[in-house]
């Protein structure tokens, strides 16, 4: 065992409880390192014979005593997740049988795990690379369809692949480049000027188009703000419950009973959204009344869609023309109640019958569709910002060196520090570099056990 940079216990043995807190079935408790074979044995009656095989055994604290029973399964290293010799134990869920079996496996020597440890360990061990460890954390806080299928194609490592096969290009221009200054004199001659500058050229075209999904990656991870919002009483509590099929606001015939915005996930169509009831928009005395509608003209600030809803077609235009003074966002005039008398409104929808409800949400795909195009999650996207920082930097090096290659401003050599600048950028961002800083951030946020 020995401390990295980072002051973390390298080379131990760790444990946690994989499952949530709480009453259920099982809990599991994961265990990883180099003795975790050994020190879970001491508490293991019946030893599984197979590697991947679970086995039904006796848990037992240091004096014998029988804790619960439970499956135990033994993956040997490096054929696990981590790399490292594994066990599971799937024990009863609950509070007390998994503490008094973490508390036996510590007594004997086993660590508590830190947030992410298993997974970072994964990655110290090959596993996995950075960006496929941050698809484990973005595939566990998935709320939507699309993050769920984006986060799954890069745990898959299809972004990686894509970032590797950009590397590899740049590094065959830098051996392109080496091959002319190490051997000037060959028979097939120097290198033609022209060809290096088409290769930087085709290299920045296709980093614009993989830096041109963050902007759908942005909408993929946070999900697009869709904001309910119009004068009070118009009926947009009960749109937003129609639309989610649920009673989740409080819906009442006093006006100003939305006092605060109230927000869920939910997938429309292919776009997961940040669907938001906000509190009516009117003039009013009350302190606590203005505060929510604080709240709602700061959320239509930053909304890609707005259905302005009112109770009347009147209603509607009003809270239309209101509202585009208030947001850039696609604004979608929305009648309410509209089975209580004839609406000339674009949407009518009646939050009784559900009527119409299907029209406002294909609008709301149509509105998203015009703004960010469809959305397209089957190649690589890029969900974070270190993502994207890191094909930046890449970008604006191989744009540097382009720019000096084709005013012949310096030499070869030192042109060419640009391109190792720029697979350095590409390098760190799969982990292919000691990124120590990176793992300690990324990890933080993991949840224990994972």
């Amino acid at each position: 065992m020995f401390l990295n940079d980072s002051g973390l216990l390298v080379g131990d043995t760790i444990a946690a409880v994989a499952t949530p807190p709480g009453r259920g079935a099982i809990a599991l408790i994961r265990v990883s390192g180099k003795e975790a074979c050994t020190l879970v044995r001491r508490h293991i009656v019946r030893w599984p014979n197979e590697n991947r095989h679970a086995t039904l055994s006796d848990v037992v604290d240091h004096n014998g005593a029988l804790l619960d029973r439970a499956l135990v399964t033994v993956f040997l290293g490096p054929q696990s997740f981590t790399g490292e010799d594994m066990v599971e134990i799937g024990v009863h869920g609950g509070e007390v049988v998994s503490a008094l079996v973490m508390a036996a496996l510590i007594r004997s020597g086993v660590r508590g795990a830190l947030p992410g440890e298993f997974t970072r360990r994964a990655v110290l061990n090959g596993k996995l690379d950075l960006v496929q460890a941050e698809a484990v954390g973005d595939l566990i806080d998935a709320q939507s369809q699309a993050m769920h299928t984006v986060a799954i194609q890069q745990l898959n490592g299809k972004l990686s692949q894509r970032v590797l096969e950009l590397r590899e290009r740049i590094i065959e221009l830098e051996a392109f480049l080496a091959y002319d200054i190490d051997f000037p004199e060959e028979d097939d001659g120097p290198i033609s000027h022209g060809v290096v500058l088409n290769k930087a050229s085709k290299l920045v075209y296709t980093l614009d188009q993989l830096l041109a999904t963050a902007s759908t990656g942005e909408v993929v991870r946070k999900g697009a703000l869709v904001v309910i919002a119009g004068a009070p009483n118009v009926g947009k509590s009960s749109l937003f419950n129609a639309i989610l099929g649920m009673e989740r606001a409080i819906v009442t015939n006093i006006p100003g009973t939305t006092r605060d915005a109230i927000e869920t996930v939910i997938d429309v169509g292919p776009w997961p959204v940040r669907l938001v009831d906000t509190a009516g928009l009117r003039a009013t005395h009350d302190i606590v009344e203005q505060l929510g509608i604080e709240v709602s003209t700061r959320y239509l600030g930053s909304a890609n869609v707005v259905l302005a809803c009112g109770d009347t077609d009147e209603k509607v235009e009003e809270a239309v023309a209101n509202i585009k003074a208030m947001t850039s966002a696609s604004v979608i005039g929305v009648r309410t109640k509209a089975d209580s008398g004839p609406s000339e409104a674009s949407i009518r929808v009646s939050v009784v019958t559900g009527d119409g409800i299907s029209i406002v949400l294909e609008s709301i795909v149509g509105a998203l569709s015009v703004q960010h195009g469809p959305l397209l999650i089957d190649a690589p996207i890029l969900l974070r910002e270190r993502h994207r920082y890191a094909l930046d930097v890449a970008r604006g090096e191989i744009e540097a060196f382009r720019l000096l290659w084709s005013q012949e401003r310096l030499p070869a050599p030192v042109a060419a520090t640009h391109l190792r600048i720029a697979a350095h950028a590409l390098e760190e961002m799969i982990g292919t570099v000691d990124v120590e800083d990176i793992l300690d951030r990324l990890f933080g946020t993991f949840c224990v056990g994972k």
